[in-house]
Formats: structure tokens, sequence, C-alpha cells
């Protein structure tokens, strides 16, 4: 049965999207008239590409039904994975704090693990819905998962983002969990999953040193722990009600990536604790609204839908503010909706309609 999308969650998308625009270009202006003369130039950026063609992409999610994409899934993951691959082509390549995530294509550049992210849920939930009572089946069901899997978490340790590796982790588990893995099956694969991580830290000095920071954050402001402890200063300077809308110290070149992964540090300053409590209490709607969509989805491929995407929102979110308040090692990931980024922003978008176009039906 069809009925009006969920006008919660549609509001709460919408309004988080608008805040980040708004934040983009306060958190942006410093290092915009540095780089171009252009104080705005970041935030027009962020209008044209992203949010433009971000609220095409949101108004076919919430048009399209939902099971359209079901027969998108496999061609939409060779493609996320021929993106993953081109990052490596010289010429094409765009390098940024000694990572290659990004494609270069003019004026537009591409992160193509975003994409990813959006394609791998569609194919795990078609692939899932089409096992059936072969779910239980190690060979059938689990053994074509960790293979997609592996070779999309091959791609992205090259790049490397281990905070998009942790992310799509997180969203495949919680996906596997609600198409009905069997305990021992979640548990080889959530043991495997910490294996690779300790591996991955383990064999990489700058994670080692992250983890280090994590826990001494104090003992190399200058060096190493130079991100951390500006965006904790951001954080505590802005106190209950903030400096002021605008009136960030920190944007002055003083914390990286102010506009896109450490953008909350900057809202923080500015806003105050208790503004952005308002911020956390809205991801807070989405992830209740979003599960809530999703176990009343008529189907499985829209239930699995719906528990993909609402996980990738909030564990993305997480990862975001709770690393830049030192609860969690640092890690370079955007915040969903608000960080500049159009392809991630764009992305987003297209998927939250897909979830609103789930909302839509229910069981009868």
């Amino acid at each position: 049965m069809s009925r009006a999308p969920d006008l919660v969650l549609l509001f709460s998308v919408l309004g988080l999207t608008i805040f980040g625009f708004v934040m983009v270009g306060s958190a942006s202006a410093v290092q915009a008239e540095a780089l171009t003369g252009d104080a705005f130039f970041f935030l027009k950026h962020q209008l044209i590409y992203g949010g433009t063609a971000g609220l095409i992409l949101f108004i076919v999610g919430t048009l399209v039904p939902y099971r359209k994409w079901r027969y998108l899934a496999l061609p939409a993951l060779f493609a996320a994975l021929l993106l993953l691959i081109l990052v490596f082509v010289p010429g094409l390549q765009v390098e940024s704090g000694g990572s290659a995530r990004w494609i270069g294509l003019g004026p537009i550049t591409v992160q193509p693990s975003e994409l990813t992210k959006l394609a791998f849920i569609l194919y795990l939930a078609a692939l899932l819905e089409r096992k059936g009572e072969d779910i239980h089946d190690f060979r059938k069901s689990v053994v074509p998962f960790l293979v997609i899997m592996a070779i999309i978490s091959g791609l992205i340790i090259l790049q490397p983002d281990v905070g998009t590796l942790f992310t799509i982790s997180a969203i495949a588990l919680a996906m596997v969990f609600a198409a009905g893995f069997r305990i021992r099956h979640l548990a080889l694969i959530a043991g495997g999953g910490v294996a690779l991580f300790a591996i991955l830290v383990s064999t990489a000095s700058y994670r080692l040193s992250r983890i280090f920071v994590y826990l001494h954050p104090e003992l190399d402001p200058q060096g190493i722990g130079y991100q951390i402890n500006q965006a904790l200063l951001a954080v505590s300077t802005g106190g209950l009600w903030g400096l002021g809308f605008g009136r960030s110290r920190q944007k002055y070149l003083f914390l990286p990536e102010p506009a896109s992964d450490s953008i909350f540090a900057i809202a923080a300053e500015e806003l105050g604790f208790v503004r952005m409590v308002i911020v956390l209490l809205v991801f807070g709607f989405i992830a209740f609204r979003g599960l809530r969509v999703a176990a009343s989805a008529p189907d499985a491929f829209g239930r699995l839908i719906g528990v993909g995407i609402t996980t990738w929102i909030v564990i993305q979110a997480f990862v975001n503010m709770a690393s830049i308040m030192g609860l969690i090692p640092l890690t370079g990931i955007p915040l969903p909706f608000i960080s500049y980024g159009g392809s991630a922003l764009a992305t987003l978008l297209l998927a939250a309609g897909i979830l609103l176009n789930v909302s839509r039906h229910h069981e009868v």
C-alpha cells in the first residue's frame, strides 16, 4: 500500500542539508578567501555540485519505486568498482593529505568511495533477498558476501581510507544481521573484521600514531596531535552557547579541513553545546525513523535498504563527531549532509530519497 513519505525523516534530512550549507559558508570563508580571493567559493561549489545535483537525485530517489533499484544493483556495483580502480590511474588521480581518494574530471572532483557505499547497499540488499532460505547456508550466502567485501575492502585499503572501510563494514554487518545470518557466522565475520583492522593499524606507522595521539593527545600538540588538539580547543571554546555564528577563531587557518572533516568542531565553536545537541537529536530522529521504515517495509529488499542506508548515515555521523571530540581515534570522514563535498552530499541525498520511497510502502 502506498502512502505519504515519512515527513519527520524528510524534514530531518532537509534541515541537516540546509544547516550544512550555512556551516560550509561560515567554516570555509577564511580558507576560500586565502586560496581563491572569493570567501564564498566553497559554498558556491557545494550549492552547484552537491546541492543542485543532490536535489535532482533526491527527487529521483523519492519518486522512483524502490524495487526498481534491484535491477540496477549489479551495474551500480560494477560502476563503483571501476571508479575505485580509476582512482589509481595517473592523470585522473587527485591526492590530498597522502591519500588517493578522488578522481579529477575537469572542474569536478568525485570521491568514488561515497558512491560505493550506496552501490554496495543496493547490491547487498538484492543479493541477500535472493538467498531466501539459503541465508543460513555458509557456502551459499556467507562466502559470496565475503568475496565482495574482500574486493571492496582491498580497493579502499589501497587508497588508504580506513574510516570508509569501517563505515562499510558496519553497514555490511547490520545488513547481514537483519537478513538473518546465523550468530556463529556473524561472530566469524566480526572476528575477521577486528583482526583485519588490527593488522591495518599495526602495519602502518601513521595509524599507530593516531592511536597513540588518541590515548595521549597532549604529548605532541604541534605534530601528529595538532589537528585533534585544535579541534578539542574549538569545541571547548564554544561552551554552552558558542562564540556566535561566523565568529570561529579556529577557522583562521588553525584547524585543518575546517569545512569538511572538522566542520563539527567549527559548528560547536560558533553555536555551542546546546545547539549542537539539537543536531545530535536530528541524527537520532533519522536513526529511529529510518529503522522504523525498514521494519515496516513490505519485502526483504526494502527492509535491507532501510537498514543499510540508516546505518550508513548514523555510523558515519557518530565516527565523525566522536573522533572530533577525542572519543575515538581521529579519522578523515565527512559529517553526513553537513560537511563540504559535492559527491558525498549528492549521493547521500539520493540514498535519503530512496529511503523515503521505502517509507511510502508498508506491509498490509
